[in-house]
C-alpha cells in the first residue's frame, strides 16, 4: 500500500522544518534588509508622502486593490510586506511565475468562507501580475466585484499594456519610481551598520566614494546594490586594523562595472548629452555611438536620451526626412516600454538613423522666426474669411464669407490670404525630402505670377 503524502497547505512550505531565522540568515542582503514597516521603508515619497492617498488607505485600514508598477529594485515586493503588516485582513502571496489557476481557486474559495464565518477580508499579493494570462486574470474579477478579494498586483511592465481593462477599473495604479542616489546611498549606510540583517557584524570601512559609486551605478535598484554591497564586503581584504576596505575599486569589482566620470546632474552630464546632439547633428554616426555608449553605461536614463533623439530628429532633420521623427518616437515609446539593458537596441537604431539622415533645420528656423515676430510685433489679426464659421451667428459677423476652399480647385489650391502681413518663415533646403516640398512651393509661386 502506497503511503499517502499530505498535501501542503498555502502557508506551509518544502522548508517548513527549517527555521524562519536559519533561512533569515542565509538570505542574500537585499531580502535580509527589507523593510517591515512603512516606517523603515525609504523611497517613493510621491506615493507615500504625508497626506497622499496610499498611506491615508493603509492607515485607515480601507485598502482597496492596487497595482504597483516600476521597474525592478524599487520596492514593490516590499511595500506590499509592509503594507500586510497594517491590515486586520488576511494575506496570501503568489508569484505569477510558478502559479496557476488552480492555487487561485483555492485561495478565492478560502477568502469566501472566511469572509462569510468571520467577516475577514481577503488581500492576495500576486507578485509579476503581467505573467498572468487574460483567462487567469478574469479569475479574479467576480470576487473583486464582491468586495470580500482584494489584489494587490506587482508589475514591471505597464499595466495599460499587460493587464485586462476590467482588473484596471477595480485598481487604482501606483507608479514606483527608481529610487533617487540619496535613497540608494541611506539604505547602503544602513545595512552597513546593521547588526541584526545587515554587515554589522563585521567591521567595514567603507569609503563614501565606493558608497557614491554604488549609489550612482546601480540606476536606482536598491537589490542591485546590496547585493553588490554584500559580495565586496565578503570578499574585500582586510587592513592592518582589521577592517574590511570597501575601497571604489572594490565596489566596482563587485559590480564589474568601472566608474564612469558622468554627474548626472551636473556639467559632465549636458557636456555629454551635447556631444551626442551634436554628433547627431554632425552626421558622425561612429560618434554618436560612442557618446550613447557613455550615458548608457554611466546608468542615464533612457528617456533622457530618447527625448534628445526626438528634439535631434525634429531640429536637424525636420523634413528632410520625415521618417525620423517616426522612427524617434517608436525608440521612445519602445525604451520606455521595455527598459534597459535592451533598451540601448532600438536607442541606437534611431541615433544612427538620425547621424545618417540628410539634414534641414529649415522647420525649426521657421518657427523661431514666426515667435520672434509674435513677441515683438504687432500681433496679427485673424483675416475675417478664415475666422470660425461653424457657430450660430458667425455669419452675421461675416465670418468665413468668401473663404476659398482649397479642394475645389485645381489642383487642392487657390491663392487667398491667409495672414494680412507676409512674412517668410519657412525657407526649404535641397536636401533630402525637403528638395521635394521646395520644388512643390515653387511651382505654386509660379501659379500666383501667372
Amino acid at each position: 500500500m502506497k503511503r499517502k503524502i499530505p498535501s501542503l497547505s498555502n502557508e506551509e512550505s518544502l522548508f517548513s522544518s527549517i527555521d524562519k531565522e536559519t533561512l533569515l540568515k542565509n538570505s542574500p542582503l537585499s531580502v535580509r534588509m527589507r523593510p517591515q514597516s512603512l516606517d523603515e521603508y525609504i523611497g517613493q515619497k510621491h506615493i507615500l508622502g504625508e497626506g497622499q492617498l496610499l498611506p491615508r488607505a493603509i492607515a485607515a485600514d480601507k485598502l482597496n486593490s492596487v497595482i504597483f508598477y516600476g521597474p525592478p529594485g524599487v520596492g514593490k515586493t516590499t511595500l506590499a510586506q509592509c503594507m500586510s503588516k497594517n491590515t486586520k485582513a488576511h494575506f496570501e502571496r503568489l508569484n505569477a511565475v510558478s502559479s496557476n489557476v488552480e492555487e487561485l481557486r483555492k485561495i478565492i474559495a478560502a477568502s469566501q468562507n472566511r469572509f462569510f464565518s468571520t467577516q475577514t477580508k481577503t488581500i492576495v499579493f500576486i507578485d509579476e501580475i503581467h505573467r498572468f494570462n487574460k483567462g487567469q486574470q478574469d479569475v479574479l474579477m467576480p470576487d473583486l466585484e464582491a468586495g470580500h478579494l482584494v489584489l494587490i498586483g506587482a508589475t514591471v511592465f505597464n499595466p495599460f499594456f499587460s493587464l485586462t481593462s476590467p482588473l484596471l477599473s477595480r485598481s487604482l495604479v501606483f507608479e514606483l519610481q527608481s529610487l533617487s542616489k540619496e535613497d540608494l546611498v541611506n539604505i547602503l549606510k544602513r545595512a552597513i551598520v546593521n547588526k541584526e540583517k545587515g554587515m554589522g557584524f563585521l567591521d567595514i570601512k567603507a569609503d563614501d566614494d565606493a558608497i557614491s559609486f554604488l549609489a550612482d551605478i546601480c540606476n536606482g535598484d536598491a537589490r542591485k546594490a546590496l547585493n553588490a554591497l554584500e559580495i565586496g564586503c565578503l570578499t574585500a581584504s582586510k587592513n592592518k586594523n582589521q577592517e574590511i576596505e570597501f575601497t571604489l575599486q572594490v565596489a566596482q569589482e563587485s559590480i564589474q562595472k568601472k566608474q564612469v566620470v558622468y554627474d548626472k546632474d551636473g556639467d559632465e552630464h549636458y557636456d555629454t548629452a551635447s556631444a551626442f546632439i551634436k554628433s547627431m547633428r554632425g552626421s558622425d554616426p561612429d560618434a554618436t555611438l560612442y557618446w550613447l555608449a557613455k550615458m548608457i553605461y554611466a546608468g542615464e536614463d533612457p528617456r533622457f536620451i530618447a527625448r534628445r533623439i526626438c528634439i535631434c530628429a525634429a531640429e536637424d532633420v525636420g523634413n528632410a526626412d520625415p521618417q525620423a521623427l517616426i522612427l524617434s518616437n517608436a525608440a521612445l515609446q519602445v525604451s520606455e516600454f521595455i527598459g534597459l539593458p535592451e533598451a540601448r537596441i532600438p536607442l541606437a537604431q534611431a541615433a544612427v538613423y538620425i547621424a545618417c539622415a540628410p539634414k534641414s533645420n529649415a522647420a525649426y528656423m521657421g518657427i523661431e522666426k514666426a515667435l520672434s515676430d509674435v513677441k515683438n510685433k504687432k500681433t496679427q489679426n485673424v483675416p475675417q474669411h478664415l475666422k470660425d464659421s461653424s457657430y450660430s451667428g458667425a455669419k452675421k459677423l461675416g465670418n468665413g464669407q468668401n473663404y476659398k476652399y482649397a479642394h475645389n480647385y485645381e489642383g487642392h489650391y487657390v491663392n487667398q490670404e491667409y495672414m494680412p502681413v507676409k512674412a517668410k518663415y519657412y525657407e526649404p533646403t535641397n536636401m533630402g525630402d525637403e528638395r521635394k516640398i521646395k520644388e512643390r512651393l515653387d511651382e505654386l509661386k509660379k501659379q500666383i505670377k501667372s
